[in-house]
């Protein structure tokens, strides 16, 4: 099935992700609450909510067809809408859920005063995010409209947005990309991005990210499209960002993926 194979790509590049961030990978069949793929597609006529439960990613097999995907991107109005995208985002709740909310952990305090408390109810947010949409003045504190609808979905939001910066900033460095003040005099200094962050400030990679997703957002418009990041990213969203850069850096592994090895018998989840 091409949607199936089409989304593997995007899965598989979540995981290489996860692993040059560092970040602890437990799969299901090793632990309760584990890591876990569920992909169906709606499609096949029963409709497919994409969300997280448990460990549990359910990802919508028909997003990987842009004209199902376009659709949907105008219908709710957002400026980028891809199948990472949604797997970025809903990674996001697995970690929080296994980083932040446990009985004792010492960050959750911190959490909630950034993103807001998640015991809010979250049935009680969608009837009202979908009924009365986002405020008017979104812009100033979150990365998205859709971030304000309840905490949770904030911070799934800013770990996506982390992930789309300190990746592409990764890939650049990988491909040799230096922007010189000599031949840019806008620019401050010489821009060299890393593809590590984890010993820096996150101000140190947005001072970077400033610059280089400029410079992308210009060879897109070269090539007739829009912005590659079509974001702005307010004072408020970079504290949130910097909290999200701690958290990794204090869950970094030097090996993530250590003992993933698939069981004999293959579940109905997919994680390869």
């Amino acid at each position: 099935m091409r949607e199936l194979a089409v989304t593997e790509v995007s899965k598989r590049r979540l995981l290489i992700g996860l692993a040059d961030l560092g970040l602890p990978v437990t799969p299901y069949w090793h632990a309760d609450g584990g890591l876990a793929f569920d992909l169906l597609s709606s499609s096949e006529g029963s409709p497919v909510v994409i969300g997280h439960a448990n460990g549990v990613i359910t990802i919508d097999l028909a997003e990987s067809l842009a004209v199902y995907r376009e659709r949907l991107k105008i219908e709710l109005g957002e400026s980028y809408r891809t199948m990472l995208g949604h797997f970025r985002h809903e990674v996001g709740h697995y970690y929080q859920a296994r980083l932040l909310e446990r009985p004792g952990g010492p960050m959750l305090d911190e959490c909630r005063a950034l993103f807001g408390d998640e015991r809010a109810s979250y049935s009680d947010a969608i009837e009202r995010h979908y009924r009365d949409g986002a405020p008017t003045d979104w812009h100033d504190g979150f990365i998205s409209s859709y971030a304000t609808m309840h905490p949770w979905e904030d911070f799934a939001e800013t770990f996506a947005h982390y992930q789309h910066i300190l990746l592409t900033l990764n890939m650049t460095a990988n491909g040799g990309l230096q922007m010189l003040r000599e031949a840019q005099p806008a620019l401050p200094t010489d821009v060299k991005p890393r593809t590590d962050y984890s010993r820096a400030d996150m101000s140190e990679a947005l001072g970077d990210w400033r610059w280089v997703s400029h410079l992308l957002n210009r060879a897109s418009h070269a090539m007739g499209k829009g912005d590659l990041y079509p974001f702005h990213i307010p004072a408020p969203v970079v504290d949130k960002l910097d909290f999200v850069h701690r958290v990794v850096v204090a869950a970094r592994v030097e090996e993530p993926f250590l003992g993933l090895a698939p069981r004999p018998t293959a579940p109905s989840a997919s994680f390869s």
